[in-house]
């Protein structure tokens, strides 16, 4: 039982193992996602509980973390002119600068509601992007050959005055009222 254990045990269980524990429950031990935080709320009332919390979004990068410029073309072709952090997602600085790129997934790879277009030169320089992202890339309204997912790609200092475009819509099938046929 966790209320049998130290505070500095557990914390080090849990960081070597990454696991999420909760006490008084069947609950199978399960990995934590990369973005997470371990807290443990000890009481006296032996209601011990240890959680993780997830945050969706991203990488977590330091305010104080190397910066570039990045330029958005947005819907109405206006453009707009960013700091965005070294080690954060194209989604993490849209939000972060209040560009409307939407995100409905909330940076999970499971929509495609923050489809951006590359220049060619950089969409060739990027890592291939993952079976579930060119899945969600798939739905994404105005696809081209340098499409890529916000979450997806992080930036790195060799993008300085990179500047990416937005679709003039995009395809939320929540939102948009897709009811999906059966197989």
């Amino acid at each position: 039982m966790i209320s049998s254990l130290s505070r500095n045990l557990v914390q080090r269980h849990l960081k070597f193992h990454q696991v999420r524990i909760q006490s008084k429950r069947s609950a199978p031990l399960l990995p934590t996602p990369h973005h997470s935080e371990t807290i443990l709320n000890i009481n006296s009332n032996s209601n011990n509980v240890m959680t993780t919390k997830r945050w969706h979004g991203g990488p977590h990068v330091e305010k104080d973390a190397k910066t570039v410029r990045l330029s958005f073309i947005q819907p109405d072709e206006t453009i707009r002119e960013v700091d965005a952090r070294v080690g954060e997602s194209f989604l993490q600085v849209a939000h972060r600068n209040d560009i409307d790129l939407e995100g409905a997934c909330e940076g999970v790879c499971a929509c495609s509601t923050c489809h951006l277009i590359f220049p060619v030169e950089v969409f060739d320089q990027l890592p291939e992007p993952s079976e579930d992202e060119e899945d969600m890339l798939d739905m994404a309204f105005g696809l081209t050959e340098t499409s890529r997912l916000g979450c997806q790609v992080i930036v790195t200092p060799e993008m300085d005055g990179l500047t990416v475009e937005m679709p003039k819509a995009t395809r939320n099938f929540y939102v948009d009222g897709h009811v999906p046929k059966p197989h």
